[in-house]
């Protein structure tokens, strides 16, 4: 029998995988209706190896909970520890979830680390064809990489032998408690922290930059901010972990279990959202505004001019190759260079349809620009 508060947490955490399932299954419809089942890519499949593992995650966090009643090997004085029997069912309890701890800690880091492999890939795609951001991309992959090799081997071999991890007695010191182990805390904490930091630093700057209205830009930033939520989860998993005392190992399942959560949600948003802006848009609550701007008509100074402070002072936000950014947000991510008259002393018809954005096909496109100057 489960007490109350229990019985909750055991509520609670299945419903946050029932919404994280529906998320990724949502998900895969958008991209299915936005780009066909023959454009999937490597973050549409391991959304769903997530998925898989963050249930994973949920099922050690209902074991530690309902199985072993939030008991581990830590919150013990000295004199619990001798008095305490190894045949009766707190000896059983404390042993078997700190074992569940040591798997519900690789699990829990497992999830937030494919999710942010899912980001990099998704902005991998949606810089494509930009020189001056493959570094970055390339940055994104090896600390997720390297970061994820350091957690793990902090976590299952911080403390050696293995079997230390479920000592009860004599006490095997905090670092060989999995539930309330200082060093997992401090570094999955920090490197979480530095790795969200790092991927939202790659599409922020070029969206600040873009060229289009404070609102649609506002909106956009949000969805890409989403890093901000999942590194508050994170830091506050980590406070009630050290602060939670004899519930810290149910404390600390269930922070890892929203965490979760909140991470499953925010890598799946930026897929979700093209795929509600359609069906609002046909619903009628959204009007779109990318198909009836005007175009006024400058002179060959001011295009120069506004040429040059592009250059200088906006991000193109996708290259030739690729449409994701208009598959993101449909017309209303553009990069707002309108419609000015080329740089030529000669200005014909022909002059217009080479330098017309809406004639190169779906998407953001880079506009190549001359500026023919007299001396």
């Amino acid at each position: 029998m489960v007490d109350t508060s229990s019985s909750q947490f055991i509520v609670e955490g299945f419903s946050l995988l029932g919404v994280s399932i529906f998320l990724i299954v949502l998900r895969i419809v958008a991209r299915w209706v936005m780009v066909g089942w023959k454009n999937f890519q490597a973050d549409d499949y391991l959304m769903v190896l997530a998925g898989v593992v963050y249930s994973m995650e949920t099922a050690a966090a209902y074991a530690v909970v309902d199985w072993y009643h939030g008991l581990a090997n830590s919150s013990m004085t000295d004199e619990q520890r001798a008095s305490l029997s190894p045949d009766s069912d707190e000896y059983h309890w404390r042993v078997g979830g700190s074992k569940v701890q040591v798997i519900g800690w690789s699990l829990y880091v497992t999830t937030l680390w494919l999710l942010k492999v899912c980001m990099s890939v998704f902005y991998s795609r949606l810089t494509d064809g930009l020189p001056f951001m493959r570094i970055r991309i390339l940055i994104s992959y090896v600390s997720i990489a390297v970061t994820y090799v350091v957690v793990l081997v902090v976590i299952l071999a911080g403390c050696h032998p293995m079997h230390k991890n479920w000592q009860i007695y004599p006490n095997p010191g905090n670092g060989c408690q999995p539930a309330v182990a200082k060093l997992h805390i401090y570094f999955t904490v920090i490197l979480n922290v530095i790795t969200d930091i790092e991927l939202m630093s790659i599409p922020i700057p070029m969206l600040a930059k873009a060229k289009m209205r404070w609102r649609e830009k506002a909106r956009l930033l949000v969805l890409f901010s989403g890093g901000l939520f999942v590194m508050t989860a994170g830091i506050l998993r980590c406070a009630l972990i050290l602060t939670g005392g004899s519930r810290s190992a149910a404390e600390g399942a269930a922070w890892a279990r929203r965490e979760s959560f909140v991470a499953v949600a925010v890598g799946n948003f930026p897929m979700i959202y093209p795929l509600v802006r359609r069906l609002a848009r046909k619903a009628g609550l959204i009007v779109s505004q990318g198909s009836s701007r005007d175009y006024p008509r400058q002179t060959q100074s001011q295009s120069a001019l506004q040429s040059q402070s592009r250059k200088k002072n906006s991000y193109p936000l996708v290259s030739r190759k690729n449409n994701e950014w208009s598959a993101l947000d449909d017309e209303l991510v553009s990069l707002d260079t309108g419609r000015t008259e080329p740089a030529t002393h000669v200005t014909a018809k022909s002059d217009w349809d080479k330098h017309d954005v809406k004639d190169q096909g779906p998407g953001i496109q880079v506009v190549s620009e001359t500026i023919i100057e007299r001396s």
